[in-house]
């Protein structure tokens, strides 16, 4: 490669001159009189496509960033998908960009996955998959590479806001505060967690986060954020109105970003600030009870139990006043029976157990659907459950907190692109056993 030229090109480009950058990429290109090294080639092509983007050029871009992943000695996959994703997103074309963005976060040397998290995400929103692009900000958030998590929390609330969860939305929005952010994007989480708390009834608190937003003269909210602001002032101002179902039309504007990777790693549209992931581990559970005797009570058959009675009985026969005798005996089994019966139910044990019912779940969400879940659920709020629930028949139970009525369960599933999500599953007590309530994704290092 003529490392001149391809020097010369460097210069223009981040002096930003693309056109003039794209020309002397070209002739580095076509320049035949320095033998081309491993890798040489992708990386040419790599520019030429960082140019074309530069010039609003995403069609021809798309073309030289898919000749530089042709070239097998180039390893930089992982930047090139992500780009290739985020040019098919400018044409509107957000099947296609999820696909490469898929390839670029399955990519284990691609150091950025956060960036083609983020613009996975938005493009499953463009397609109408809330649930879907909620994991992938998820995913972006927990990245400890990305500098601004803040915006990937900002956009799993929007996204919490078109599944109708804004009691999720808010505590996204409050866990985004915990990080530094741009002025702007601060107005924006202001805003939206406004909106989120409007939707969920908590009027003070919304006029409250309106306020906020509002403070900076230089924002201005969207429509919908000005609607449902008016209407909680309205509301406040009305002690005991009914302030009535919320806008949600109009949900303040996600931010989307750029994140278009350069060859060198750089991206100009990140600030560098740190971000210090916490606690990754799953915090600690208090098992309320966990000793097998207790839950051979409930798994135990009738024949077993009669059986077993049997025996005691056969016993006592043998000594004096056998008949008497055997009927303390039976009473005093049956006592201690339905003591420990009563005692495991008040520590949560069940049949089936909590564990069970959420292993069934996500070995086959799609027939979860029959006898899982809590009778007080209708059809509409179970899909809306299922939504966010990946198929694992192999899924780890992290922990569990349980009472008498009600449960917790810690899952992690695995994706079938290797990635992990973490759940937490809600449970009602059925007669001895145990239903799903309600399920929702779970951010560790953010409940820590």
């Amino acid at each position: 490669m003529n490392n001149t030229l391809f020097d010369q090109a460097t210069l223009l480009y981040d002096a930003g001159d693309y056109r003039g950058a794209l020309r002397k990429y070209t002739a580095c290109l076509k320049d035949t009189s320095v033998p081309f090294q491993l890798g040489e080639l992708g990386l040419i092509y790599h520019h030429i496509g960082n140019c074309l983007v530069k010039l609003k050029n995403p069609t021809e871009a798309i073309k030289a960033y898919s000749q530089a992943a042709s070239d097998a000695s180039y390893t930089a996959k992982g930047a090139l998908n992500n780009n290739i994703g985020m040019a098919y997103a400018s044409l509107r074309d957000f099947a296609n960009a999820v696909v490469h963005f898929e390839q670029a976060v399955a990519d284990p040397d691609y150091e950025s996955p956060y960036k083609a998290y983020m613009g996975m995400g938005n493009a499953q929103l463009k397609l109408g998959r809330s649930a879907e692009a909620g994991m992938s900000f998820r995913e972006a958030a927990l990245d400890e590479g990305n500098p601004d998590p803040a915006k990937a929390l900002l956009n799993l609330g929007v996204c919490f806001m078109s599944l109708d969860r804004p009691e999720d939305a808010i505590a996204s929005y409050q866990s985004a505060f915990d990080f530094d952010m741009s002025q702007d994007t601060r107005n924006r989480l202001n805003a939206s967690m406004g909106q989120a708390y409007a939707a969920a009834g908590h009027a003070a608190e919304a006029v409250e986060a309106f306020n906020k937003a509002t403070s900076d003269p230089n924002y201005v909210m969207s429509d919908s954020a000005a609607v449902d602001y008016q209407r909680c002032v309205s509301m406040l101002s009305r002690a005991g109105a009914d302030m009535g179902t919320a806008d949600m039309s109009g949900l303040d504007v996600s931010v989307e970003g750029h994140y278009f990777d350069e060859d060198d790693g750089a991206d100009p549209f990140f600030y560098d600030e740190g971000y210090d992931d916490e606690d990754m581990q799953m915090p600690g559970f208090i098992d309320a009870y966990d000793d097998e005797d207790e839950d051979r009570f409930f798994s135990a058959t009738d024949a077993e139990l009669e059986q077993w009675s049997r025996g005691l009985a056969k016993k006592d026969r043998k000594r004096r006043n056998v008949g008497l005798k055997a009927l303390i005996a039976v009473i005093v089994v049956l006592v201690l029976l339905l003591g420990a019966g009563v005692f495991a139910f008040t520590r949560g044990i069940g049949f089936p157990s909590q564990d069970t019912v959420v292993k069934q779940l996500f070995a086959d969400p799609a027939a979860a659907k029959d006898g899982l879940f809590a009778d007080t659920l209708n059809q509409s709020s179970i899909d809306s459950i299922l939504a966010p629930v990946v198929q694992d028949a192999d899924v780890r139970i992290d922990g569990m907190d349980r009472s008498m009525t009600e449960s917790t369960v810690y899952a992690t599933a695995t994706t079938d692109k290797g990635g992990q999500i973490t759940y937490k599953v809600e449970l009602v007590r059925d007669l001895i056993g145990w239903k799903i309530s309600g399920v929702e994704l779970y951010f560790p290092s953010q409940n820590s």
